[in-house]
């Protein structure tokens, strides 16, 4: 009787997954639409992709291991992933020091303030990116073009992104129908033809990325999903009652960070819902913002300020949309 036997409360169920598991897919995921990144920008895309991930571990460890005195968890993935998606929101001829200044906002402040992985509302890749937005507008909006820009860092060439195109175009009166031939084909964006940030000009990519998400179960399909249906349905009534005024929902859909946002930010476990209905609602919100600040507000772009309102919404929507409890009765009717 000398051993004792030790029995936790129940449930006594494991899925098998783990962090690091289901960051190193998420990294596995973004691989299609890095090397497509690669090819498009070369030399910038590889610069500022390095100094994101290095300065996010780096300034994890420290972070960790001499102010909050606790065992630094860069092993875990976490801090990689959001390196490589905050290069993803960032131009490719960016100055290092200003990448090194995003990973501190996002890591220090985005996540470890807060506690860390588990603990943070928002999303720690899109806090440091609209940190810079707000802190270096003049460099966060000089996109270099693709191909023309792989064998250059801070001297590529630049230009607007079709986004901005559209809105410079409309502002000034002009038609659709004319503003059409100053931007690429939709086969052309689709395939990464444009200017933008390095996660902006991979659309084929990051649903190649998609798939193998949802096939590895690292994320479901209800918020992607629902942010695709609700920006396609809203531009395109607005494309439907004037399509001089407004361009069409495809165009909506592959231009800017609508992929990468709803794929890879927007289903972050720790800043979304855990009811599929408050996904559903999460990602509503989401595509809502998304379009009116595109259409009526003074950004080009908009998913990034409307994933960060919608985590704030988060707490309030778990509160009202909780998951069963393991072994709960549910009542059926009949």
């Amino acid at each position: 009787m000398n051993k004792l036997l030790v029995v936790s409360p129940s449930p006594h169920v494991h899925s098998g997954d783990s962090t690091p598991r289901l960051m190193y897919n998420v990294v596995l995921a973004l691989i299609p639409a890095l090397a497509v990144t690669l090819f498009y920008f070369g030399l910038g895309a590889l610069i500022v992709t390095a100094i994101s991930i290095v300065s996010c571990l780096v300034f994890e460890f420290l972070i960790q291991k001499y102010l909050l005195k606790v065992k630094p968890s860069i092993s875990d993935g976490s801090a990689l992933v959001t390196g490589l998606i905050l290069a993803f929101n960032l131009p490719s001829n960016l100055p290092w020091w200003i990448v090194v200044i995003g990973a501190l906002v996002a890591i220090g402040v985005g996540k470890l303030s807060f506690g860390g992985l588990g603990r943070n509302p928002f999303n720690p890749a899109l806090v440091g990116r609209v940190f810079l937005l707000i802190s270096f507008p003049v460099q966060m909006t000089s996109w270099p073009l693709p191909i023309e820009s792989r064998m250059s860092y801070i001297d590529a060439v630049t230009g607007a992104t079709p986004l901005a195109v559209v809105k410079e175009g409309l502002s000034k009166g002009e038609l659709m129908s004319s503003i059409v031939d100053q931007i690429p084909s939709h086969m052309q964006l689709f395939m990464g033809a444009m200017g933008g940030s390095l996660g902006e000009i991979a659309a084929f990519a990051l649903l190649i990325g998609f798939a193998w998400m949802l096939i590895t179960k690292v994320i479901t399909w209800h918020i992607p999903v629902s942010i695709f249906a609700t920006i396609g349905i809203f531009t395109g009534i607005l494309w439907l009652i004037n399509p001089e005024a407004n361009a069409d929902p495809i165009f909506h859909l592959i231009t800017g960070g609508v992929m990468l946002g709803a794929i890879f930010m927007a289903t972050d476990y720790v800043t979304s819902p855990m009811h599929p209905k408050g996904m559903w609602i999460f990602g509503i919100g989401i595509g809502v913002i998304t379009v009116v600040i595109r259409v009526w507000g003074a950004y080009p772009e908009g998913i990034s300020f409307a994933i960060l309102i919608m985590n704030a919404f988060v707490p309030l929507i778990n509160r009202y949309l909780k998951p069963s409890r393991f072994g709960e009765e549910v009542k059926r009717n009949g």
